[in-house]
């Protein structure tokens, strides 16, 4: 009988390194002077994302990263645009598909 790995050190790896991309946004006036460098509309336990094609801003809770269907978006996200901006994360898809899965999520 084979043992199975766990993969979820890994995993939480992964999602550290999202976290920490999603909260590396820069130090500019409008932002916390702390460590953190976050804009001050985030909460603490948010981050932002950016989704659609209008770019609209969503501050989603942390607890988020742990719901495959969230991770699912991140790894999109990920592909198709790299989690290096300046801004945040862009989320690649419609805002009516986002705003469901993250009411289905709370």
């Amino acid at each position: 009988m084979a043992l199975k790995k766990s993969n979820k050190l890994p995993q939480a790896a992964t999602l550290k390194q999202i976290l920490k991309r999603c909260s590396s946004l820069g130090k500019k006036h409008d932002y916390h002077d702390d460590d953190e460098g976050l804009p001050m509309d985030v909460p603490k336990g948010h981050f932002a994302v950016y989704v659609g094609e209008n770019r609209t801003r969503y501050i989603v809770p942390i607890s988020f990263l742990t719901h495959t269907e969230f991770q699912c978006l991140l790894r999109r996200a990920e592909e198709e645009f790299g989690f290096d901006h300046v801004m945040g994360i862009t989320i690649p898809c419609e805002e009516l598909v986002f705003r469901s899965l993250t009411s289905m999520l709370r």
